[in-house]
């Protein structure tokens, strides 16, 4: 069978397509993205720049092999708000996961709900910065005219749905993310929805009650596309729910690490999970379990941005951090350059603390940069032990994957050995895989293991004397963090 999966990130849309019997991707698509970065934490795109890109993606593709896709599947950034209209238009440009300008409403909404404590143990969730249900009270307040126009709250994922099939659907494992979902039950929590606007309950779209073909892509889309008009659409999902699909964590003990603009960590459980202390988001899969994940808003940004200000390529940045002595001779760096979600400091900002005469060199900060990024993952590694959710070792994905210094350091840090898929491409191959299985029936579990390779030689282990140094350093680090947290309000 032939698959396609759509990834709608951040930075970019990228098409991969999947032959099912030659078990690799025979072709595939990418086109960038532009972001809208505005004052206070504003971050926007618009929804037709996605659709712009899809139809590059796959114009870059075969015309044959087009034509021979049997099922798509959607990968999308989470959390974003599409409103759309009656007619199917855009109201306004689409807040992103990384936004953080609705912090405000966030706060406002768990007021009315009792706080944070309790929304929390009612739905699974608290509603943070980046999470929808922030995005919509803002909408409402900030441009009642349009709000009092939309008909349907959509998600990115959805909104490309909606394009290849007129559908107005959304899938338990996004939905998940909104912050109107009570992840126990798989509905929208009326209460929720009441506390934004007591009409917003009509506006949001049905949830599926499980993953499934949700039609096929409409006719003027396909000629356009150069697709059959029979090609069938799957239900997909968020970009963390098709990237554990892409990387095998579809069953109890596999945990992924996601090395992206955004940092993940996450595992697929067979039974509804919640972390009272709310450093895991209580998500659900896009595959029928649910899928407790660590996120951070800090990844390969804080990367990118200390290497463009040393003006260096990825090689030797991570060429010096391997020059640079575990600690990085005391330097530390608090990575929170675009806010951050856990710990929850929406008006975080990035620090690099312990400056001396001596330390300033460029090896210490490419090393204090990545082992700043990756401490943040110890913070979910905790809460997924202490949950009793078993990490013997962790697959890891996304950009920073590729880096063999990275992959050490998550070894060290985490003391766990790392496995790499053969696939770069997680989200994108995880949404084919999921349109297949979808398509095909059978186990998702004999899915991935039957189409995920690892890579043998980017495997790492740990080394144990600097898995102890680094816990040392963690407790450091983590001190450091709690005592900035009054900085960020001046």
């Amino acid at each position: 069978m032939i698959a396609a999966g759509i990834d709608a990130g951040t930075q970019s849309i990228k098409v991969v397509v999947y032959d099912s019997l030659r078990r690799e991707i025979i072709a595939s698509g990418s086109s960038p993205l532009d972001l809208i970065v505005g004052e206070g934490g504003v971050r926007e795109q618009k929804a037709s720049w996605w659709i712009d890109a899809v139809r590059k993606c796959f114009a870059a593709i075969p015309a044959g092999i087009r034509k021979s896709i049997e099922v798509i599947s959607v990968s999308g950034q989470q959390h974003g708000f599409v409103p759309v209209a009656s007619d199917g238009s855009v109201l306004y440009s689409v807040k992103l996961w990384c936004d953080t300008s609705t912090a405000s409403e966030c706060q406002e909404i768990e007021e009315r709900l009792g706080g944070r404590k309790a929304l929390s143990e009612r739905i699974g969730n608290p509603i943070l910065p980046g999470y929808t249900a922030s995005k919509i009270l803002w909408f409402r307040k900030n441009h009642p005219d349009l709000y009092e126009r939309m008909a349907t709250v959509m998600l990115p994922h959805d909104y490309l749905d909606f394009y290849l099939t007129g559908k107005r659907v959304m899938e338990r494992g996004d939905a998940s993310g909104t912050g109107l979902m009570d992840i126990f039950k798989g509905t929208w929590d009326n209460a929720a929805a009441d506390a934004i606007d007591p009409d917003l309950f009509s506006k949001l779209p049905e949830i599926l009650p499980s993953p499934s073909i949700i039609g096929t892509v409409r006719r003027e889309v396909a000629e356009e596309l150069g697709l059959s008009s029979e090609c069938a659409v799957a239900s997909g999902g968020g970009d963390n729910m098709m990237s554990a699909i892409g990387t095998g964590a579809v069953s109890d003990g596999v945990v992924t690490m996601s090395l992206g603009t955004s940092g993940t960590l996450f595992s697929s459980v067979s039974h509804p999970f919640h972390d009272k202390e709310n450093r895991l988001a209580s998500f659900c899969s896009s595959h029928g379990t649910w899928l407790p994940l660590l996120c951070t808003m800090n990844c390969t940004v804080a990367s990118e941005i200390m290497r463009t200000f040393m003006d260096e390529d990825v090689k030797t940045f991570d060429l010096d951090a391997e020059k640079a002595p575990i600690g990085a001779d005391g330097l530390m760096m608090l990575p929170f350059f675009n806010g951050e979600r856990v710990p929850d400091l929406p008006n975080g900002k990035g620090v690099l603390f312990g400056m001396t005469p001596d330390n300033v060199r460029k090896e210490n900060i490419a090393r204090a940069t990545l082992e700043g990024v990756t401490f943040e993952f110890l913070l979910g590694l905790e809460a997924f032990r202490e949950n009793g959710i078993p990490v013997t070792s962790i697959t890891l994905t996304g950009g920073g994957s590729k880096s063999p210094f990275w992959r050490q350091l998550a070894a060290d840090m985490t003391g766990c050995p790392v496995r790499v898929p053969v696939s770069s491409e997680a989200a994108a191959l995880g949404a084919a895989l999921h349109g297949l299985w979808l398509k095909e029936g059978g186990d998702i579990s004999d899915i991935a293991e039957k189409h995920i390779a690892f890579d043998p030689s980017r495997c790492a282990l740990p080394d144990a004397e600097n898995h102890e140094k680094y816990m040392k350093l963690y407790e450091k680090w983590h001190k450091l963090a709690a005592a900035s947290v009054p900085m960020y309000s001046l």
